[in-house]
Parts: structure tokens; C-alpha cells; sequence
């Protein structure tokens, strides 16, 4: 794996310890290696392999994956994240979009969720990319509801946009920390614009879901959360993820804290006081765990 230099750090023997309630069994079921044969037969990505997800093998037994497109090197180096990082040798694959739908047709997906690297080497970030995967979803699959997990596309000229008149059920943009360590952890990337974005989304298109996630324990506070929480509410964002911050290597942020399954409860609280209609805050909440279960559950909610 490529990383920028300086986003080494130095390993820590002294780091703590995993708690027991983040310790998760490694896959085995059949459902699982059935979905893995699928990806493979249709060379896809998926961000459950490239993140290394603790849940893979929980929502791998229930044919649920999450795809990732636009290849697998991200131009970004972000501190927290486990996939490749680099140049992309190649452009994006056009056939692509239409392998995802297939897969999701032979998966018999009733929600799927597709994200991508970084593409800042591309005129619009991959916006067309998303754009040609969600239409060949709707061609193939058109009772299957389809959630986005993008990136910001800074200094792409809003091309979110045009990705929103498509209309995704979900567009979901992950702010993943507190502004003051924006810098460490998301090197590359502009807090104020990621809520712009989100805004912007649901101002154009009031019937799409709008969903928003951070990551704990990556030497935040817990007023800092509670800011961030706030910013989100006022941007209008509909569903909210709150999960733990697990380090993928040695290169990678260590760990400040690991936070209590009655301190996510806590944060849950604060969430339903701000009126969200959906929130998702537990050690294990990644931004696709149990995305379609929840999605049923924020239809009943408006």
C-alpha cells in the first residue's frame, strides 16, 4: 500500500487494548464465501475487503455488500482509512456500472450501497461514474432502493448535483470527525464544505434521504461531538452513524479512546433530542451496517 510519508506514525506498544465488546469472529458461513464469489465473478470492488469492516462477515452472510467504484487507489491519504492510496494507473472501468447492477440483481438486493475512492485526478471526481451505476441499478434491479456514500468532490464544480438528479433514495457524505484535527485525519478535505454539500443535496431534492457518519476515538471530545451533531442537525440531514474508530495498521492514527457501549447509548440520546429521524450509534455503526434494515425504518418515520 502507497501512504504519504508523514502519514506514518510511529507504532505504539503501549496502545490500548481492544475491549471485548469489538471483538468479532472471523467468517465462515457459506452465504459469505457465496457472496465473495460473486464480487470476484464480476471483478468488483467492495469496500468491506479495501476498509477491512469488522461486520463483513455478519453482512456477508445476508448477501449484502457494500461496492466500491472507480477502482481501488484513492487519491486522498486520510489517517484513518485501510484502502490503497496513490495515482490510479487506469481510468475508471466502463463496464463497471453495469457489473455492480448485475450483482446486485444476482445477490437479490432490496437496498444496496455504493461508494468510492477519492478520484481527484478525474475532471468531475467520478460524479458520471455514479451517475451510470445508479441508472444501470434502476434498469436492472427497480425494486431495489439505492443509497451513495460519496466523497466531496472538491473543486469538482458541484457535480453532487448532478449526481442528486438521478435521485439515489439515499445520499449519504461521511464527515467522519470534529473540525479542529480535520487537518490529521482528513488531510485533503474541508469540514465547512462536506456540510455544504449535504445542504445543498437536500435543498435541491427535498425527497432524498440525506445520512452523515463520524468516527469516535480519534482524539476528539465529547463537547466536539456534540458540535458536530449540531452542525448536521442544521444542515438538514435526516439519519446520523456513530461508530468506533478501529486503527487498520501500525500506519494508520492509533486509537485515543475506546468508547463504552453506554457512552454511544449517550450519544444516541443527544441525537434524538436534536430530532433526527434516524440514528445508527454503537461500537460496531459503519456507514452501511445494517443500511437496509434502517432504511426501512426511516420510510415509517416520514
Amino acid at each position: 500500500m502507497i501512504r504519504h510519508p508523514e502519514k506514518i506514525k510511529k507504532f505504539n506498544p503501549t496502545s490500548i487494548k481492544k475491549p471485548n465488546w469489538l471483538k468479532v469472529k472471523a467468517p465462515t458461513s457459506k452465504k459469505y464465501f457465496e457472496t465473495l464469489d460473486i464480487v470476484k465473478s464480476h471483478n468488483l470492488v467492495t469496500v468491506c475487503q479495501e476498509a477491512a469492516c469488522p461486520n463483513i462477515g455478519e453482512c456477508w452472510e445476508k448477501k449484502h455488500a457494500t461496492f466500491m467504484i472507480l477502482g481501488d487507489t484513492c487519491t486522498r491519504a486520510c489517517a484513518f482509512c485501510n484502502v490503497k492510496t496513490g495515482k490510479p494507473s487506469e481510468p475508471p472501468d466502463p463496464m463497471e456500472p453495469l457489473n455492480v447492477a448485475k450483482s446486485v440483481l444476482k445477490l437479490g438486493l432490496k437496498h444496496v450501497v455504493v461508494t468510492s475512492v477519492d478520484r481527484d485526478d478525474l475532471p468531475d471526481g467520478g460524479a458520471q461514474h455514479f451517475i451510470d451505476t445508479i441508472k444501470y441499478i434502476r434498469e436492472l434491479c427497480n425494486n431495489t432502493t439505492i443509497e451513495i456514500l460519496t466523497p466531496d468532490f472538491l473543486r469538482k464544480n458541484r457535480n453532487y448535483i448532478d449526481i442528486a438528479k438521478v435521485k439515489p433514495d439515499v445520499f449519504n457524505h461521511n464527515l467522519e470527525t470534529v473540525p479542529r484535527i480535520y487537518k490529521q485525519i482528513r488531510p485533503g478535505s474541508n469540514y465547512i464544505e462536506s456540510l455544504k454539500l449535504l445542504r445543498e443535496v437536500k435543498e435541491f431534492d427535498r425527497s432524498i434521504f440525506t445520512k452523515s457518519g463520524i468516527m469516535v476515538g480519534l482524539g476528539e471530545d465529547y463537547l466536539e461531538i456534540i458540535e458536530v451533531l449540531k452542525d448536521m442537525k442544521n444542515s438538514n440531514i435526516d439519519f446520523v452513524t456513530i461508530g468506533q474508530y478501529l486503527q487498520p495498521s501500525i500506519h494508520h492514527e492509533k486509537v485515543h479512546k475506546f468508547y463504552s457501549p453506554e457512552e454511544f447509548k449517550n450519544l444516541y440520546n443527544v441525537c434524538l433530542n436534536l430530532g433526527f429521524k434516524m440514528i445508527s450509534s454503537s461500537p460496531m455503526t459503519r456507514s452501511s451496517y445494517h443500511a437496509d434494515e434502517d432504511f426501512e425504518k426511516l420510510k415509517k418515520v416520514v
